[in-house]
């Protein structure tokens, strides 16, 4: 939770640009937000800016990355291991204080001066919430939540699932201007496979009107989880069959033994079980682990939208025509209750 400072009446003072741009930065075909997280670049950005750089090379065109916060300078060549040409950075403590507002105004500004094809961001909170104001100031298209892209003739489409996975609808953008992205986590892979980017200083700020909301005070919501749910390689997810709370308790000292963390069907977060931030398909999250066990959860579309990604899944369910039969890679009819604290305990003598 984000508590907020919204004055009543415009503030009389009034920001003077640093300095203007020597001159205008070179046009570039891709425009990437990398977010920070604390002391380092988000993953989820770092996913974005290697899926931009395959894009990139596929046109024959450049990425840069826009990186706007504190202290980042001595970081920012690094980006040009996970696929960024140029860094572009803008370092002041008023992105930091102001958030959302002032990065998509600066933002805005770098976009109007590389006028890229594209500008792609993470879809996390902060990155949705700039998309749509850089999309109305640049009056640019947008493809919100992409899980997959791929290039027809020049213009980038996404792929999504609507109907509960009944269809498949292939998104882009009318006219050619720029294209506004925002990109599901593990959408890409994060690559170290390039060397070190250029950087570049930016003395830019933003608008006073950009700044009249000040961030005073960042809420964390306590995680049972050492690793988040959308980036975890492991992920472990109970359904209506773990038959109440409780069972959620022996699921994550699993998880936890694993390396994991702990998901749940609608059918657990509507019956109070769990909160809904653990809510794995279509009306939660979309996640992509390397496996994915799901104990009495029988699978319905809903729930197969949010995890059909993954590069194993196992199921535990005693009913052997549960649907998550149909598509896991691994099957084991019995009752998960029962199963649960057997796997625990083989875990325990491994190690």
């Amino acid at each position: 939770m984000v508590i907020l400072d919204v004055p009543a009446e415009p503030e009389v003072e009034t920001l003077e640009w640093l300095s203007p741009l020597p001159e205008p930065v070179p046009a570039s075909g891709i425009l990437v937000h990398v977010e920070v997280d604390g002391p380092v670049f988000a993953k989820s950005s770092l996913e974005v800016l290697s899926g931009a750089r395959g894009i990139a090379d596929s046109l024959g065109v450049s990425v840069v990355a826009a990186v706007l916060g504190q202290n980042l300078i001595d970081r920012a060549a690094s980006l040009g291991q996970f696929g960024a040409h140029k860094v572009l950075v803008a370092d002041d403590p008023v992105f930091v204080r102001c958030g959302a507002d002032a990065q998509a105004d600066v933002l805005g500004q770098i976009a109007e001066r590389l006028h890229p094809r594209a500008i792609l961001l993470s879809a996390s909170l902060d990155g949705r919430d700039i998309a749509g104001r850089l999309a109305v100031r640049l009056g640019a298209g947008l493809l919100a939540n992409a899980s997959t892209l791929r290039l027809v003739d020049g213009k980038l489409v996404s792929d999504e699932v609507a109907f509960e996975g009944r269809l498949v609808v292939s998104c882009t953008t009318i006219g050619n201007g720029t294209q506004v992205v925002t990109i599901r986590p593990r959408a890409f892979n994060a690559l170290e496979a390039w060397g070190e980017a250029v950087v570049e200083r930016l003395d830019l700020q933003p608008s006073p009107a950009s700044v009249r909301v000040r961030t005073i005070e960042v809420v964390r919501q306590a995680q049972a989880d050492a690793v988040p749910l959308d980036a975890a390689d492991i992920v472990l997810s109970g359904g209506r069959g773990l038959g109440g709370p409780e069972a959620f308790v022996e699921l994550q000292q699993l998880a936890a033994a694993l390396g994991g963390a702990v998901g749940a069907s609608r059918a657990a977060v509507d019956a109070g079980w769990v909160p809904y931030a653990m809510q794995v398909g279509q009306t939660g999250k979309q996640i992509k682990p390397k496996a994915y066990l799901a104990f009495g959860i029988s699978g319905a579309i809903q729930h197969k939208v949010g995890m059909q990604n993954s590069a194993a899944i196992v199921a535990v369910n005693k009913d052997r025509e549960a649907p998550i039969f149909e598509f896991a890679d691994l099957g084991i009819v019995g009752n998960a209750l029962s199963i649960l604290p057997r796997l625990m305990e083989a875990v325990r003598n491994r190690k």
